[in-house]
């Protein structure tokens, strides 16, 4: 019989500590290096990454200016900037070498998603975010993006306060930093806060192809809900955790985001019951993190009901967030077709 159990009735209360201790990268980059990364030979750009990667690397154990070094040599302008910031398109390596960059550092060090550091703020304030962070060497942000005004001063803010603590920052994105926000909201309204973050780093451009384009099948079929039942009764991969999706729609509610990659936490594969289209946007933004929590951690999805493809709305997918849900849908139909194999 499967161990069964369900993420409905998991609500995880955290310390600031527990909290900060999950800002690390994924299973899928827990062991890459400089040295496990590709570079194509025909993409001088990817080398030329990984050399400036290394020297900031080297930068980032050096001690913190203090005290009277501090004092005295604040009007000095720094030889380079506070953080370095990784553009490319898809699938070209950002996260291999960002994480390769967390791995090289030895010193206290925080790796997570951009919107896993605006959680982080929602859960514990923005003084207290400050002051946890400010004790690091290296803040890593992957998947860095702007969706809203809010987010735009938040995290200028955020990374000011950080570069000026000594807190060396790594990013990636396949947004130029001084185009962050365009096409989201009023990007000229916020140029100012646009421009503090741009000169927080220098960039590293990475062209390329998408080495994940492989042409991949096409998404499993819809199963209806006697099928899943089948397969979860057959289920032999250890822990499911099975929900109904409306009861998971709304347990997500309840849950501060923040927290969802501890509510995942000995998981090893996913059914759902009935899984309909999302038609609220709030609703569908705190998916989209659940999506990639269980993506992190490469956790089979079962599922009845409509297709992933289907998950969102035509007005979504063509709206301010597509970035968002086209990554969802794309992160969610993968881990389908592996919940099409984890039944015996």
């Amino acid at each position: 019989m499967p161990v069964i159990e369900h993420l409905t009735e998991r609500s995880p209360r955290l310390s600031v500590d527990e909290l900060l201790g999950g800002f690390y990268p994924s299973p899928r980059f827990g062991e890459v290096s400089f040295d496990t990364y590709r570079p194509d030979p025909q993409q001088p750009s990817q080398s030329a990454a990984v050399s400036k990667l290394r020297d900031f690397a080297a930068s980032v154990d050096e001690p913190k200016p203090s005290g009277l070094r501090k004092f005295f040599g604040g009007a000095r302008k720094p030889e380079t900037r506070a953080g370095i910031y990784l553009d490319g398109g898809f699938g070209v390596g950002k996260t291999h070498l960002l994480a390769s960059l967390w791995h090289a550092s030895t010193g206290p060090k925080a790796f997570g998603t951009f919107v896993e550091y605006t959680n982080l703020v929602g859960a514990l304030s923005f003084r207290k975010t400050v002051d946890a962070l400010s004790g690091y060497s290296l803040v890593c942000i992957d998947e860095f993006e702007l969706d809203d005004p809010g987010d735009t001063v938040l995290m200028s803010r955020l990374m000011r306060e950080l570069a000026d603590a000594g807190v060396k920052l790594a990013a990636t994105s396949n947004t130029l930093p001084g185009s962050l926000g365009d096409g989201r909201f009023a990007a000229q309204d916020f140029q100012r806060e646009i421009q503090v973050l741009a000169d927080q780093f220098e960039v590293a451009r990475i062209d390329g192809e998408d080495f994940r384009h492989r042409g991949l099948p096409q998404a499993p079929d819809a199963m209806d809900d006697a099928g899943l039942r089948e397969r979860v009764a057959s289920y032999a991969g250890g822990v499911l955790a099975e929900d109904e999706f409306g009861d998971l729609l709304r347990h997500l509610s309840d849950v501060h985001p923040s927290r969802y990659r501890q509510m995942l936490d000995g998981i090893d594969a996913v059914a759902w019951h009935n899984v309909a289209t999302i038609t609220e946007q709030a609703v569908a933004l705190r998916f989209v993190v659940l999506a990639d929590r269980l993506y992190d951690r490469d956790v089979p999805i079962m599922a009845s009901g409509t297709t992933f493809d289907h998950l969102f709305t035509e007005e979504m997918m063509h709206g301010g967030y597509m970035k968002k849900y086209y990554r969802a849908v794309s992160r969610l139909t993968a881990l389908a077709r592996q919940g099409s194999d984890v039944a015996s």
